[in-house]
């Protein structure tokens, strides 16, 4: 009968031998454990499920932050808009103050040339009524005092305007009833 070793050499003496066998045991549990392993169904769902558990986690980290990074991106954004559209609407304003300025100093030029031409035409009038000798000496005086206090004189002539409409209205009333 012949020996045959798979794995090499047969033992040269028994020390040797028990060497072999140790070898052989320890290899075989090993190989038992991996069968274990493989045939433990329920072990190796738990340690997927750990796993899977564990990159949820993780990926749920990993979703917050970018949630949030963008988040701020996104309230950056709507900021430096509403600045774009409250500095616009400020210089749109600025604008229209400024046209609107322009507009009222072009009015009251217009008013102050209308004022000036109207106290040169009475003042030619005045003096023409002044210097005039075929109007009466009271008239002449009052247009004189006119002249050089026209406050008076105006206030005289709204009056007098409010007593002309005055009697206009008390006229057309009495011919209508």
């Amino acid at each position: 009968m012949t020996d045959t070793n798979p794995h090499g050499s047969g033992a040269k003496g028994p020390d040797e031998l028990r060497q072999q066998i140790e070898q052989t045991r320890s290899r075989l549990g090993d190989t038992v454990a991996q069968l274990a392993d493989r045939a433990d169904v329920k072990g190796r769902a738990r340690a997927r499920t750990a796993d899977l558990k564990d990159k949820a986690g993780a990926m749920t980290v990993q979703l917050r932050e970018s949630a949030a990074h963008a988040g701020h991106g996104v309230q950056g954004q709507a900021a430096r808009a509403g600045h774009l559209v409250q500095d616009r609407a400020v210089r749109a304003g600025h604008g229209a103050q400024e046209r609107m300025t322009r507009a009222g100093h072009r009015v009251q030029e217009r008013a102050v040339e209308s004022g000036h031409s109207l106290q040169e035409r009475a003042a030619r009038a005045g003096r023409t009524v002044e210097d005039d000798q075929r109007v009466p000496r009271p008239v002449r005086s009052a247009a004189g005092a006119a002249l050089r206090h026209p406050g008076p004189a105006l206030l005289a002539g709204a009056v007098g305007a409010a007593a002309v409409t005055g009697a206009v209205l008390w006229y057309r009333a009495g011919r209508q009833g």
